[in-house]
């Protein structure tokens, strides 16, 4: 029951760190937070903030590595799936459904997404993500998702379309505070993503 409890304390404390983290994005921007600014808002001594992390630095990295593992995670499930599918002449629902938990889980993780990824925020999680769907999407075994050898593009032009793609609509989405449900979210992703945004358009049937 201690460690359980020790557990729960643990979480607490880096959830309180990770909120704070936010907040102070969102009113000083993180170039200019310190470590001072942080435990302040967390209402925490610096001791506790050290037994966790190095600095603010590592704090966000280890903030961007969480949410970028459990898009892998989601990914990872899903991508077998629509390998298969893809292979078939059935209407493809399966890409909905991974965009549908993909923004499910940004969904949870709004306030953090939106402070990271905004002008305020670490210029360089962009890149991050770009290398994170990269890895996710070109990974060589068997169950990446797109191949070398079947690309009609040279592959790094492919992924920062895709990327930079799914970013810009991934922002439009946090700014505009999340109007639109992951489902609708998903659907226009799908959409675009999987018909073209020449389809999306109108312009092409």
């Amino acid at each position: 029951m201690r460690e359980i409890n020790m557990d729960l304390r643990v979480i607490r404390t880096k959830n309180s760190i990770r909120n704070a983290l936010v907040e102070l994005i969102e009113e000083k921007g993180f170039e200019t937070i310190t470590v001072k600014d942080i435990t302040t808002k967390a209402k925490i001594n610096r001791g506790t903030f050290y037994a966790h992390y190095q600095d603010k630095f590592d704090l966000m990295t280890k903030c961007q590595e969480e949410i970028m593992q459990g898009m892998s995670d989601i990914a990872k499930q899903n991508i077998p799936d629509v390998i298969a599918e893809l292979g078939t002449d059935s209407p493809l629902n399966k890409p909905f459904t991974v965009f549908v938990s993909i923004f499910e889980y940004l969904n949870v993780n709004s306030e953090f997404m939106k402070a990271a990824l905004g002008p305020k925020g670490d210029l360089s999680f962009q890149t991050k993500i770009k290398g994170f769907m990269l890895k996710t999407l070109f990974e060589n075994n068997q169950n990446s998702l797109i191949k070398e050898e079947n690309l009609l593009v040279p592959g790094h032009f492919l992924i920062s379309y895709i990327a930079s793609a799914h970013i810009g609509v991934i922002q439009q989405w946090l700014d505009s505070e999340r109007k639109e449900s992951p489902q609708e979210m998903a659907r226009i992703l799908s959409t675009i993503t999987v018909n073209g945004p020449f389809f999306a358009a109108g312009l092409k049937k």
